[in-house]
């Protein structure tokens, strides 16, 4: 009999060699957000290209601008406007913020510190430091140098920053072309009339969207009926799509009316492995189909998305160059737990912050895998190690976050 394979060995095993596909492609800057750079990215300009103004007041000559000290007001320089020419001894112009900073002023005599006189001079009531409020050209990045690193998330942030150095269009990581598919003679399409013994096929959606918040582009497989001729036409489509990884949900096993692996192992699939020391999700399959990864998901829902979160949700992230996702927390316990056997138990449950700032996790009373509304209302799986002794009520215990 197969040994069942502990959950840090499966992941390792599931993401080993995993990485980004090193063909990257170029979108507009407009489309990038969530993306992942896929090189280097210069600054194509100096930023700001010349000294300028960072507050509303005048530019004058520090060593000029005592307290008490009247200046003649020559002109004015806002943003977009230069004010054209040098400044002239004893004077001082209108700078507003943004203004490059006129050629023989060396600080900004906030509007605040000067009083403007009605004989077109400015007196000093404050003497600005020389330099001070004025902003050096290139201060914030030269053109040439290395603004994002390759492999950065593009954030908000990153975003305004590709933009401020005149790109336009920004190399990007590809994203992992997942393709997901649903087996089984008794699965329809929400909307469907049921016949005797049918139901509705809603893992798919579960997964699908898991995927997609990944990282992945979802390529919809739809529902194969157990034949092998069905299994086979779906999967020269994911093949045709080229997908980087194919998800199967349910009949992984080894039952007269499970094909799924008989079928993949067919077609040439490395089976890896396809029973794992967890609960939920003990017939998890993993192999790889040519440069294809298969991972074969249970069929009943709760099992189905705590398998997706716990080997689907790292290998779309690691495909796709973004980080590692990282949702194990610690937390308090709120009831007695008994010991557990030889699989690594993940329990739905609730998950609260109390007035001292902990965290308080509670499991829910049905764990039952096929049980949809209880996953649905779950904040966290409280994870229970293999042979984990009895737990009590206040101890401390991990979680993986479902959401906050």
């Amino acid at each position: 009999m197969m040994a069942l394979m502990p959950v840090d060995e499966a992941l390792g095993r599931i993401l080993e060699g995993a990485a980004p596909a090193t063909a990257p492609e170029v979108l507009p800057l407009a489309e990038c957000y969530g993306r992942v750079l896929a090189s280097d990215l210069l600054a194509r300009r100096t930023h700001p290209p010349f000294a300028a103004s960072a507050m509303d007041g005048y530019a004058v000559r520090a060593g000029e601008a005592t307290v008490g000290a009247r200046l003649k007001l020559q002109g004015e320089a806002a943003a977009g406007h230069a004010f054209d020419g040098p400044l002239a001894a004893g004077s001082t112009i209108r700078i507003f913020t943004g203004a490059p900073v006129p050629e023989g002023a060396d600080a900004i005599l906030i509007q605040e510190n000067a009083e403007k006189l009605d004989d077109g001079l400015v007196l000093v009531n404050q003497a600005p430091e020389a330099g001070r409020y004025i902003r050096p050209a290139g201060v914030d990045f030269t053109e040439g140098k290395t603004g994002l690193a390759k492999g950065r998330f593009l954030d908000p942030g990153a975003i305004t920053f590709a933009a401020a150095m005149s790109h336009a269009e920004l190399p990007v990581m590809r994203k992992p072309r997942v393709a997901i598919l649903a087996t089984g003679d008794e699965l329809r399409l929400p909307g469907q009339t049921l016949g005797p013994g049918q139901i509705i096929a809603s893992n798919t959606f579960g997964v699908a969207a898991l995927a997609k918040a990944a990282g992945a582009d979802v390529i919809d497989l739809g529902i194969a009926i157990d034949r092998m001729e069905a299994l086979d036409e779906a999967l020269d489509t994911a093949i045709a799509h080229e997908a980087d990884v194919l998800v199967t949900i349910g009949g992984a096993s080894v039952g007269d009316h499970d094909l799924v692996q008989k079928a993949l192992t067919g077609r040439g699939m490395g089976l890896d492995f396809w029973k794992i020391a967890m609960r939920p999700g003990k017939p998890l399959m993993s192999g790889k189909l040519g440069s294809m990864r298969v991972l074969g998901l249970p069929g009943n829902p709760a099992s189905s998305l705590v398998c997706a979160h716990l080997f689907l949700e790292p290998l779309v992230t690691r495909l796709a160059g973004l980080p590692d996702p990282q949702r194990i927390q610690t937390a308090i316990l709120s009831k007695d737990l008994p010991e557990n056997d030889l699989r690594q138990d993940y329990l739905r449950g609730d998950l609260q912050t109390n007035a001292e700032g902990q965290r308080i996790a509670t499991p829910s009373p049905q764990q039952d895998s096929s049980l949809m509304k209880v996953f649905a209302d779950a904040r966290c799986l409280i994870i229970r190690p293999p042979f984990a002794p009895p737990a009590n009520a206040g101890s401390t215990c991990d979680v993986l976050v479902l959401r906050a």
